[in-house]
């Protein structure tokens, strides 16, 4: 189960008006995706960044069945919920919180937010979509109200189908969503600073 091990920059929270919570991939750690920050526009951020007990959030494809994944990935969403609703206590609105993330991490955002649809400030997901060996439709529910997401991916990439990612964006913007879905063909497992532009011109 995952310990909370929160890695924090830019602003303090009680300095901040916005948040952004930023989760890392597979096999990397909460200071690979905070480098990130210097190339996106959060100069004016909070930055939180939850680091995955073994730096994996769980220990599966996302594409394996949800119960292979447990009880891993119940406490990683467990943990994103209490970081999220820490950010509101220190006094942030739901919609200045942000969420980012890498690959593994990139469906961890998804998935939680697309779990608790509402009117965050906003998602950037770098390679990643709904998590499971299908869609659960029942899974998800609320109602984004119009909040940006950004979906960059490669295609062919060795972790995250396509055909998913595809799915995920129909499910996202059925629950309102403005989901910006962006393909780069050919385009290794990694974050493009084209990814990083289009995040900063429609979420940040």
């Amino acid at each position: 189960m995952h310990t909370k091990n929160i890695h924090t920059e830019g602003k303090s929270i009680q300095d901040a008006e916005k948040a952004i919570v930023m989760l890392h991939g597979r096999g990397a750690d909460a200071r690979d995706i905070l480098g990130l920050a210097p190339r996106l526009n959060l100069n004016d951020y909070a930055l939180l960044a939850p680091q995955a007990t073994n730096n994996v959030w769980y220990p599966y494809s996302f594409l394996a069945n949800p119960e292979e994944n447990e009880p891993w990935l119940s406490s990683a969403l467990d943990l994103l919920k209490e970081v999220v609703n820490e950010i509101s206590e220190q006094g942030i609105a739901k919609e200045n919180i942000y969420l980012l993330g890498f690959s593994q991490g990139a469906c961890l955002a998804l998935e939680f937010t697309a779990r608790n649809a509402s009117r965050y400030g906003g998602v950037a997901a770098f390679t990643g979509g709904l998590i499971g060996d299908r869609i659960n439709r029942d899974n998800y529910s609320g109602d984004f109200n119009g909040m940006p997401i950004f979906i960059g991916t490669g295609n062919p990439d060795p972790h995250v189908p396509l055909h998913r990612v595809n799915e995920s964006v129909r499910v996202l913007k059925e629950l309102h969503a403005d989901v910006h879905l962006q393909v780069y063909d050919g385009r290794p497992h990694t974050v493009s600073q084209d990814e990083l532009n289009w995040a900063n011109e429609l979420v940040f």
